[in-house]
């Protein structure tokens, strides 16, 4: 199972970064969690977006989402013809609101493109060899993390989130954690997000052997993001990175944009 990191900026994007999106894959089977603004475009590096076996969305908040849009024009404008009906897993009512945003002709063509279906917590989703379980989380509205079992190990999304039982419970005896490290520690309590410190408690109390940070502010000290999440949790830790992938074949590692 290899994740590729395809946007790791909250809220909005800072030079050369896109908001939320990662592309899970193995043996064939390609899933795209969460579909922020700039991800479509860094996903073309590494794969063709109109061959995904699924999209999932973490919550209804812009950033991860957006490029579902573009999405749809990729679909609809295949070099070989129309394309339609990728499954999008979404929280109930995103699709409405994606619609409502839209006129009728621009919502009629959103449903030519995309199979919507609504996340419900605790259900398990199967794409071949990897089982997605949904795991609802605190943040703002209907939120999910997803869990991501495959042959190679437990792949482990938080999505947006407060530190709390949902994600803790999500997160249990996972080997890569990527978490949400939205706030700098000064910011704490000001969001429905987790610091650094909470982060690496996270990945320390969950078993991981990696913690990936992401959703990272964009003007924030990142590399003080990443010692003091390091140092809450004592072992691997890397902040996320626009096309950064990890292979969990074993054994694990990381490699970076110039295939290091």
């Amino acid at each position: 199972m290899q994740l590729t990191i395809l946007g790791s900026s909250a809220s909005y994007a800072g030079p050369d970064q896109a908001c939320s999106g990662y592309l899970v894959e193995h043996d064939g089977t390609t899933l795209m969690i969460d579909c922020g603004n700039g991800t479509l475009a860094n996903a073309g590096h590494v794969t063709d977006v109109t061959s995904l076996d699924a999209v999932l969305v973490s919550h209804a908040h812009t950033d991860h989402f957006l490029d579902l849009y573009a999405l749809e024009a990729a679909l609809r404008f295949a070099p070989e013809g129309p394309l339609g009906s990728l499954p999008i897993y979404l929280p109930e009512g995103l699709w409405e609101r994606m619609c409502a945003l839209l006129p009728a002709s621009g919502a009629a063509h959103l449903a030519e493109a995309f199979e919507p279906h609504v996340l419900q917590a605790g259900q398990t989703l199967t794409f071949d060899e990897l089982e997605v379980t949904v795991h609802p989380v605190d943040h703002d509205g209907p939120a999910f993390a997803f869990s991501i079992d495959g042959p190679d190990g437990r792949l482990v999304y938080t999505g947006d989130t407060r530190d709390g039982a949902g994600v803790r419970m999500a997160a249990d005896d996972c080997d890569v954690l990527v978490a949400e490290c939205t706030l700098p520690t000064e910011y704490a309590g000001r969001g429905p997000h987790m610091t650094p410190a909470e982060a690496g408690a996270l990945a320390k109390s969950s078993g991981a052997e990696l913690l990936v940070l992401s959703h990272l502010w964009p003007t924030a000290d990142h590399d003080r993001l990443l010692r003091e999440a390091g140092e809450a949790f004592g072992g691997e830790t890397v902040l996320a990175e626009e096309l950064l992938t990890i292979d969990m074949t074993p054994p694990s590692g990381a490699k970076g944009k110039g295939g290091r």
